[in-house]
């Protein structure tokens, strides 16, 4: 993120070219930008950690300016003072639209598709996850026609339908572009690596946080509170294997699950409230005598054929 800039001089002049040497000082690209639009040392940490200026071993030709330099295996190195400038220049102009719901997201790759479901939840977006639908842009007997102001997609190679439409229709466009992406159609391209679920969540995460904060919604002084782990893909089949492991933990885990120790259920079953079995009102044998009933005392006994009975006779 540093660079040097250096005039080659004839060989006369070799102690002059030494000399402005020593006294060159570094600068960086992302000076150019007010300073409340520059990042901080936690922004550059975080894009390096996520991978975003890893491109491909393809090139585009119209990506070159975009490009720092190519790694000794083939690998293009995205210049991530270029990615941080387009990335400003997206947020501005997506506060520029006066209706948030005008704004638009697609993401037809599934590592995308969670980033644009967030950015639209936090930002008052629409969004598109998944396949389009031809024709959303264009026919105006679709069910799910729409008419945006501004269109942000996450590849312009996946997602290369509507970009089309939005050619037809003159909506701007952003994309986020790799160095292997086509940049007919794109308006404002953010270089960066567009493949990775970690870059795809972080570049969602700090457009939506620089829109926010041009919004005024949220301080520039104080981190953002949404993490960005939020954004980033969750397999399906990772998220059922946590979810099982938190049913089980919740399940062993011992506790007082019917709250009988509380107060109101008297867990002192021999408390002056609770009845004395050997009390001598209350008897412990079944087979006592007193209060008992003998089922085949004389007294007890019922028979049919007694006098108190009453005999119902059949007519002949």
């Amino acid at each position: 993120k540093y660079w040097f800039t250096y005039v080659s001089e004839p060989t006369l002049r070799t102690a002059e070219l030494l000399k402005d040497m020593s006294s060159a000082t570094v600068s960086r690209p992302t000076d150019k930008l007010p300073l409340p639009l520059r990042p901080t040392d936690d922004d550059w940490s975080k894009m390096l950690a996520a991978h975003v200026h890893m491109g491909t071993k393809n090139l585009d030709n119209k990506m070159s300016p975009y490009i720092w330099k190519r790694r000794a295996d083939g690998l293009y190195i995205i210049n991530l003072a270029k990615t941080w400038e387009k990335l400003m220049l997206a947020a501005r102009i997506v506060v520029a639209i006066e209706n948030p719901a005008d704004v638009i997201v697609i993401s037809a790759r599934p590592y995308g598709q969670r980033a644009v479901l967030k950015f639209g939840q936090y930002t008052g977006a629409n969004y598109l996850a998944g396949r389009y639908t031809p024709g959303t842009f264009t026919n105006q007997i679709e069910k799910a026609f729409q008419e945006p102001r501004l269109l942000i997609i996450t590849d312009p190679r996946t997602d290369s339908q509507p970009l089309k439409e939005s050619s037809y229709v003159n909506i701007p466009t952003v994309a986020f572009c790799d160095t292997d992406s086509p940049l007919r159609f794109v308006d404002v391209a953010v270089p960066a690596n567009n493949k990775g679920k970690q870059s795809i969540g972080l570049l969602y995460w700090l457009l939506a946080r620089e829109v926010l904060r041009l919004r005024s919604v949220i301080s520039r002084t104080e981190p953002w509170p949404i993490m960005v782990d939020m954004f980033f893909y969750r397999d399906p089949e990772e998220a059922e294997k946590e979810a099982e492991g938190d049913d089980t933990k919740a399940i062993d885990a011992p506790g007082d699950a019917a709250g009988f120790s509380a107060g109101g259920y008297a867990g002192d079953l021999s408390a002056g409230g609770a009845a004395d079995w050997a009390q001598p009102g209350a008897t412990s044998e079944w087979g006592a005598d007193a209060g008992a009933q003998n089922w085949g005392g004389a007294e007890a006994a019922t028979s049919w054929e007694a006098g108190g009975a009453t005999t119902y006779a059949t007519p002949h």
